[in-house]
């Protein structure tokens, strides 16, 4: 498998993981209780088009509210890895599957696969042959300095024929748009590590676009089969490809 590079510098991630622990518990209750989510959360395991058996990885699992679905796909006998780089997170998402002896929950960050000895905690839920036959990422590439180069590094972990499926937070295209893009502004000031603002030189809102854009059309172009998808007022965007 080819090395993932890491794009997020030690400080800002150190700087978001302080930031999300604090918030973990609050975020493990919003992103499994708001009306609607956990059917977007079915639909986003779906998009992966997974079989019995498979071996799927989320990057950026956060509180695990996605891993349920996604071994509900692959079964007893396939395997199911979330990375995240946050350990409250991690701990809360620990919790939370330990039923599953095929979930693996394994510190990292989302840009560095821990599928070798030497990656954080030393954890090997991979070993070098296992073919990975999807990869998820839900919300996570708009805290990339390269988004497009981390998908690029994604589809060279899944490589041909496997699935990459994309879920994201961006600006309502929609004709209602401009109440729900007001609230959505507000709600990305208020997640955006490590502090809040009112005033910003470049707006957190509209660089969350831009590299949430760069990502969805990397994707489409190292895909064969695209689906794209809007949920939630239009504000998520869910792209999934099937590799060339």
């Amino acid at each position: 498998m080819a090395a993932l590079r890491s794009k997020l510098p030690t400080t800002d991630t150190e700087t978001a993981q302080e930031f999300y622990g604090r918030w973990a518990r609050l975020y493990d209750v919003i992103s499994r209780r708001t009306p609607g989510i956990p059917a977007l959360r079915r639909r986003v395991a779906a998009a992966c088009e997974l079989e019995p058996g498979d071996t799927v990885v989320e990057m950026g699992c956060g509180t695990g509210a996605n891993l349920p679905y996604l071994r509900e796909q692959v079964g007893p006998d396939g395997t199911v890895v979330g990375i995240d780089f946050t350990a409250p997170v991690l701990e809360r998402a620990r919790e939370l599957t330990a039923e599953y002896d095929n979930v693996h929950v394994v510190r990292g960050d989302a840009t560095q696969p821990p599928f070798r000895r030497g990656a954080a905690g030393g954890d090997r839920p991979l070993d070098e042959e296992t073919d990975v036959d999807a990869l998820l990422a839900t919300f996570v590439v708009g805290m990339l300095d390269d988004p497009a180069g981390a998908v690029d590094d994604w589809c060279n972990l899944v490589g041909p024929d496997g699935n990459v499926v994309l879920a994201n937070a961006a600006r309502s295209d929609e004709w209602y748009s401009l109440p729900v893009n007001a609230v959505f502004r507000a709600i990305v000031v208020l997640s955006t590590p490590p502090t809040t603002k009112l005033r910003y030189e470049n707006e957190p809102h509209l660089r969350l676009d831009r590299k949430i854009d760069a990502a969805h059309r990397r994707l489409r172009e190292r895909s064969r089969a695209v689906a794209d998808e809007t949920h939630v007022f239009g504000i998520v965007r869910l792209t999934g490809g099937r590799l060339e």
